[in-house]
């Protein structure tokens, strides 16, 4: 079923398993759920039950027998490995996986926006309330409070059990060094535990979609290539309630400006195409490029990321796209009208880019 369609089912059933009254429901699964046929059933927060997935197999199958199509059951929650792999050993064949993102530039603004709408979207982030907030600080306190209980309901919740001081202190760590290589052996000293520690506790922070590690291409070029990730917390908004840092005008005099603006742009590319395979490019010699998507058809697109509205481009990023193989080329900077420069490469700002891979 296609999403819009969850849309026109009026009768829908929601179900907040955060909630004793929702749980008590559920006291017999079968029994009630098979009472739901014909209605969409949304069940809300579902890693607080995770022994559903068993009982939905059989109700699925048994639904589909009578007759119902695909969209019988609609399953939010905080996404987790062990989570997600239960849901696919249990439901093979039976559920489809869609990753919610915080909102984008193209789903929020419109095709005009200004410099000074996608600033702050960019300031405070996608999450709603933070960027649905009056005012910097009521976002700021919203993102802050947000971070406190992830760290200390939601994801021992989970089952992981990690001090939330220094879970804090590591998310804090990624948000200052935000888009730089993964040095597990540094962090490990600074937090005083093993990098075999850092690197479960990193994989902890991107199965939940809180921390993306973007990975160094790998080919066959005869060069001496970097191969270290680079890691960026995903959402702007988290990264700078982790820093501090209020409002625009604070985000623009800190020195992670630049590389917060990288990872934002990223975010808004990469929710615009999630098939592509992404990766950025580096070599020891000053080959570089912030982004390379690597699409199914074989096309090879390379992004080079500027905070200037007035961007430039080294001989790095040219370097970098005869590497790869390159067939498109592009500068993304906060610019109005999209513009090209020689050698085919095209100037557009993160708004034209996201909708233009959006639409391909």
């Amino acid at each position: 079923m296609a999403l819009a369609e969850f849309d026109r089912r009026k009768d829908a059933l929601y179900l907040d398993l955060e909630l004793p009254s929702a749980q008590r429901q559920l006291d017999d699964p079968e029994a009630f759920l098979l009472g739901q046929r014909q209605r969409l059933v949304i069940l809300d927060e579902v890693q607080r039950m995770p022994e559903l997935f068993a009982v939905l197999r059989g109700i699925i199958d048994l639904r589909r027998r009578d007759g119902e199509a695909a969209g019988q059951f609609l399953l939010l929650g905080s996404a987790s490995g062990v989570l997600l792999q239960q849901a696919s050993e249990s439901l093979a064949g039976r559920v489809a996986q869609l990753e919610l993102t915080p909102f984008q530039a193209r789903e929020v603004l419109p095709a005009d926006a200004s410099a000074a709408d996608l600033g702050t979207l960019w300031a405070r982030g996608g999450f709603p309330l933070s960027w649905l907030a009056p005012d910097d600080m009521v976002s700021l306190r919203w993102r802050e409070a947000f971070i406190t209980t992830y760290l200390e309901r939601d994801i021992p919740a989970l089952g992981p059990r990690i001090p939330a001081t220094t879970l804090r202190r590591l998310w804090a760590m990624l948000a200052h060094g935000q888009g730089g290589l993964l040095n597990q052996s540094q962090l490990a000293a600074s937090l005083a535990v093993s990098g075999q520690t850092v690197a479960r506790y990193i994989d902890l922070l991107c199965d939940l979609m809180l921390v993306r590690r973007l990975p160094a291409w790998h080919g066959n070029v005869g060069k001496r290539l970097v191969r270290a990730p680079k890691v960026y917390v995903r959402d702007s908004g988290i990264t700078h309630a982790l820093l501090g840092l209020a409002s625009l005008d604070a985000l623009l005099a800190h020195p992670v400006a630049g590389a917060s603006w990288e990872g934002f742009v990223i975010e808004q590319l990469l929710a615009a195409v999630p098939a592509a395979e992404a990766s950025f490019y580096r070599t020891s010699h000053g080959a570089e490029a912030d982004l390379v998507l690597s699409f199914r058809n074989r096309e090879t697109l390379v992004i080079e990321i500027k905070r200037s509205s007035a961007p430039t481009l080294s001989k790095g990023f040219h370097l970098a796209a005869a590497d790869v193989g390159a067939q498109r080329k592009w500068l993304v900077a906060p610019v109005g009208e999209p513009y090209p420069l020689r050698d085919g490469i095209e100037v557009m700002n993160p708004l034209t880019a996201a909708r233009r891979l959006a639409a391909q």
